[in-house]
């Protein structure tokens, strides 16, 4: 979401390339998949650094009102419920990327249906001081 951007500060990118010189990658191997799959950015490791520590980044972390797959279709259903996490870059002020979330979530919405934002959990990001 543009919304989110930000400007990187200078030190962002040189401290990404410490990093990857530090862990190589490692930074690929911390969580098990499956075989042939990959990170996204995964063959830019400094990309993948910034992406994960300076961008923000959108997850779905829970679903309602879908039907097991098993079973699912081409049908209408009544609702659906997702909770959302957003990753904020840590020079993001919170409120004005809540602000923007909601502002995108609920205008313009297709076909006239129905958004409703509950649990609104606002924190800004984190970044260790300047070196």
């Amino acid at each position: 979401m543009k919304e989110l951007e930000t400007e990187m500060p200078a030190y962002a990118r040189p401290e990404a390339e410490r990093m990857v010189a530090l862990s190589g990658d490692e930074m690929c191997k911390k969580y098990n998949m499956e075989p042939g799959v990959k990170y996204c950015s995964q063959d830019d490791l400094v990309e993948m650094y910034l992406n994960n520590t300076w961008r923000a980044n959108l997850s779905v972390t829970g679903a309602g009102g879908l039907p097991d797959y098993t079973r699912a279709g081409n049908v209408v259903r009544p609702s659906t419920t997702v909770r959302l996490s957003y990753r904020l870059p840590p020079n993001m002020d919170c409120q004005v990327a809540a602000n923007a979330v909601r502002a995108k979530l609920t205008e313009d919405v297709p076909y006239n249906c129905k958004v409703e934002i509950k649990g609104d959990h606002n924190g800004n990001g984190w970044c260790m001081k300047e070196p």
